[in-house]
C-alpha cells in the first residue's frame, strides 16, 4: 500500500509505502506542548522510504524547540505539520503526522509518547531505530 499525505493547501507533500498493507498503523501521540497543541500523531515504517514533495519550499517553515535535535516541517500557508526530521550521523530519518494521511480507512491505534525524561542520546538512538531512514526531498521552484 502507497500512503499519501501532506498539509492542508498540498504544498507539502509526501508518499510511503507501507508493504504488507497494514491492519492497522500504530500512531505515538507526542506528549509535549507543541505536539499536543497541533494534535499531531507520529507514524513511521523504519525499513521504508518517505518521498516528500515541495511545491514552494519559500513556504515551508522549520521550527525546533528542547534540545534542537529535531525539524518540524510547517506550512506557512495553512500551518500544518506533516512531518518531522532529524539529522543522525549524517543521515535524515522522519516520521509523519498520521493526520495528514489522504487515506482515512487504514485505522490507527493511537499509543502515548512521553519522552520528557529521555537523554539526548537515547533520544537520537530511538529515532534512528524506529523512525524512517531513507528521506527523499523534491523541491520545485515557484513559478
Amino acid at each position: 500500500m502507497l500512503i499519501h499525505g501532506g498539509c492542508h493547501c498540498g504544498n507539502i507533500r509526501f508518499s510511503l509505502p507501507w508493504f504488507p498493507a497494514p491492519a492497522e498503523i500504530v500512531a505515538r501521540v507526542c506528549a509535549c506542548s507543541f505536539c499536543t497543541k497541533h494534535g499531531n500523531v507520529w507514524a513511521s515504517r523504519p525499513e521504508s522510504h518517505l518521498d516528500v514533495a515541495i511545491r514552494d519550499a519559500d513556504r515551508v517553515k522549520h521550527y525546533e524547540f528542547g534540545t534542537r535535535t529535531a525539524q518540524f516541517h510547517v506550512c506557512a500557508t495553512c500551518g500544518i505539520v506533516p512531518l518531522v526530521t532529524s539529522r543522525i550521523g549524517g543521515k535524515t530519518y522522519a516520521v509523519v503526522n498520521a493526520n495528514t494521511f489522504s487515506e482515512n480507512s487504514i485505522p490507527l491505534r493511537r499509543v502515548p509518547a512521553i519522552l520528557d525524561d529521555e537523554s539526548e542520546t537515547a533520544r537520537l538512538a530511538r529515532r534512528a531505530r524506529d523512525w524512517i531512514g531513507r528521506v527523499t526531498f523534491r523541491t520545485q521552484s515557484p513559478a
